[in-house]
């Protein structure tokens, strides 16, 4: 037989797919209508693959401004032709826009969404940056704009801002929030607005747009689609090396019908632009079937026997279920995407592969991790019985020692193959005009007079210090401390709000506020946008944005000069002439970080085998420490950010306010000096 167990999964839920027409509605309540199954599409054969098992939605992205830039991604012409298609079959489209922009890129973005709009046509643009939700409207785009979870919308509060001041449609909510948080998330939910949750997927170590790892570690930013997965890397701390970051795929898997009876939760997002048409349909057809046909124990059965096999990392319900909360780093470290199909075995000579279930041709495999030498991907060439020998022939510079794992990471039985065939015969070409793809835009900025401040420099500290330094202190606000003991006619206090809120930290942190508020005269750093809504009828308070409100143009600026922010401290990440060049329009004083301590990423879990407060070591000698600051981790470098000998040109250019970070470093840890740039000369890609 030609074919294998993975298209007889295929096959019966087919076939069965005929006996489950009628929603179980004993599941949910009627009047509430079913979420949308949303799929990832990195690649023509991964969207076929969506559309084949039944995804009432398809998201992608193009070649530029896209979170997923590893992924294959479309053309305009490629796009436009499957969006007809999706439509034609009754599925949307959504867009995902989804990257940090920089000054430099505001005309070319508006230039992209004027020709998704005009050529395209997708139901929905999803984006990180707050600059693209004008530019989508004033464009005349009439479609949904939903907002990333890069943008780190954490809290209850946060929520009523988004409709009324951004004009969004929807937003995607963390994967870190439990089952009772999504509850407190989804009654705080207006009404014209929608939550997406990821239901299934690669879990990101650092919590969504507060991870800067890989771009401190060489400009490759995660907030622009381009990390190069640092976390994924083995480290070593106490002489003990182990895979300290990487995390297990979440999978909500049978949970996911509690989400149900959640009106608000309005779709169920598929993780895996990267990933192929067989991890698509099979992660896809499970959570159809979970949704629709949940309650039938053979139905469920099918499902989970769908999610085994669809070739994505060993699985975790991750902290969904607060009384159960899952750890997604396992202790022996094996992250690796795919399912595992034996092991090298035999002499460095001649290494081998005994698979332990039938290998067919097309079938892709992996040996090892990104980050070991031998590491290969390779296709099979012919048919490999369970159990027979298959010698690799590897052409890789060191050959992968015994022992080294070997992962199946996609497959295109026929049975799939024909489907996608079969689709791609409707795909028509799509013809886009010349007047469509040469308009140009000058996006203008709506700048205000902006009052001259005196140049201002702050250190930022956890703990108060007995002796400021000078007349502004910056200062983190947090549970250890009452700021009513505190001496504040020594000093004036900027205080900093964290880059995190969950929403069972809510309430506290309202009460602190509010607290503060009404005693005096305050500066606040707010480092989510949406903390503002802390902030109802602010009376002798001064608010800027924070450097993790990841703040790249002027743009962007205006919309936090619209929501109610005095200033805005940019984002650090950026290069020198994007620095240079925000003042020029900005409609509001802005702040740069030019010294100090910033986290490489911040994070709700933590590896059983780390030691906070204690050195770690990369592969590459680069040394670093976790710390916990109420509910999360934070994650520093033994170096710091040093742009002080910019400062006069900083000056020059407009910036007024000057940050220093001042971390309390461990006893075990030695800083080392280094440049301190981060990415000043080499510019953000």
């Amino acid at each position: 037989m030609a074919d294998n167990r993975f298209a007889l999964f295929f096959i019966r839920i087919r076939l069965e797919d005929r006996q489950w027409r009628r929603f179980d509605t004993a599941m949910t309540p009627t009047h509430v209508k079913p979420p949308a199954i949303l799929a990832p599409a990195g690649n023509k054969d991964s969207f076929l693959a969506a559309l084949a098992a039944g995804a009432d939605a398809v998201y992608c992205g193009l070649k530029r401004f896209s979170a997923r830039m590893a992924a294959q991604n479309f053309t305009f012409e490629q796009l436009a032709a499957l969006t007809d298609l999706a439509h034609k079959r009754g599925a949307r489209v959504f867009v995902t826009v989804n990257t940090l922009i920089t000054d430099s890129e505001i005309n070319e973005t508006a230039k992209l969404i004027h020709i998704l709009n005009r050529s395209v046509h997708p139901d929905a643009i999803i984006i990180q940056d707050l600059s693209l939700a004008k530019i989508a409207r004033d464009i005349g785009f009439k479609g949904e704009l939903i907002l990333s979870t890069l943008a780190n919308v954490s809290f209850p509060a946060a929520l009523d801002l988004l409709p009324k001041s951004l004009n969004v449609n929807g937003v995607v909510i963390p994967r870190e929030l439990s089952i009772d948080e999504v509850k407190k998330m989804a009654g705080a939910c207006p009404d014209g607005l929608k939550l997406e949750i990821f239901v299934h997927g690669a879990l990101c170590y650092g919590i969504s747009g507060r991870c800067y790892w890989s771009s401190y570690l060489g400009g490759k930013s995660g907030l622009r689609g381009r990390c190069v997965q640092p976390c994924r890397r083995v480290y070593s701390q106490n002489d003990h090396r182990f895979r300290g970051f990487s995390c297990q795929d979440l999978s909500l898997d049978v949970l996911a019908k509690v989400l149900l009876k959640i009106p608000q939760i309005q779709t169920w997002k598929i993780e895996g632009r990267k990933k192929g048409p067989h991890y698509v349909y099979y992660t896809v057809s499970a959570y159809k079937t979970l949704r629709d046909h949940g309650s039938d124990p053979k139905a469920k059965k099918e499902a989970m026997g769908l999610l085994d096999r669809s070739l994505g990392r060993e699985r975790t319900h991750y902290l969904f279920l607060p009384q159960r909360p899952q750890n997604p780093i396992p202790k022996d470290g094996q992250t690796a995407s795919g399912l595992l199909i034996g092991n090298i075995q035999g002499g460095v000579k001649k290494p081998y592969l005994v698979p332990r279930e039938d290998l067919f041709h097309g079938d892709v495999l992996r040996i090892g991790y990104e980050d070991e030498e031998w590491h290969a991907i390779f296709k099979i060439q012919r048919h490999i019985p369970k159990r027979g020998k298959y010698n690799t022939n590897l052409k890789t510079k060191t050959v992968p020692p015994k022992g080294t794992p070997v992962f199946l990471v996609d497959r295109r039985e026929k049975t799939l193959k024909e489907v996608i065939l079969r689709l791609e015969k409707e795909v028509l070409e799509k013809n886009i005009s010349d007047k469509i793809l040469n308009k140009n835009f000058q996006i203008r900025i709506p700048v205000k007079n902006i009052r001259q401040h005196p140049i201002i420099e702050i250190n930022v500290h956890r703990i108060p210090p007995k002796k400021a330094q000078a007349k502004q202190t910056g200062i983190w606000l947090s549970d250890k401390m009452s700021p009513s003991s505190m001496k504040t006619n020594h000093y004036d206090i900027w205080w900093w709000l964290p880059p995190v809120i969950w929403p069972d930290e809510e309430d506290n942190w309202k009460s602190r506020i509010n607290a503060i508020s009404k005693k005096y005269p305050q500066n606040f750093v707010l480092n989510a946008p949406w903390q503002i809504a802390f902030f109802k009828n602010p009376k002798n308070v001064t608010l800027w944005a924070g450097p993790f409100c990841n703040a790249g143009n002027a743009l962007t600026v205006s919309k936090l000069a619209a929501l109610g922010f005095n200033g805005v401290i940019v984002s650090p990440e950026l290069g020198a002439s994007d620095i240079m060049d925000l003042p020029k329009q900005s409609p509001l004083p802005l702040g740069i970080v030019i010294s100090g301590n910033w986290p490489l990423c911040i994070a709700r879990t933590l590896n059983e085998q780390m030691e906070t407060d204690t050195p770690f070591i990369s592969p590459r000698g680069e040394q670093a420490w976790v710390t916990k600051y109420e509910s999360n981790y934070w994650i520093y470098p033994n170096w710091m950010i040093d742009l002080k000998g910019q400062k006069r040109k900083l000056e020059k250019a407009g910036y007024g306010l000057f940050i220093h970070l001042n971390e309390p470093v461990p006893g075990k840890i030695k800083l080392k000096k280094r440049p301190g740039l981060w990415n000043w000369s080499i510019g953000l890609s």
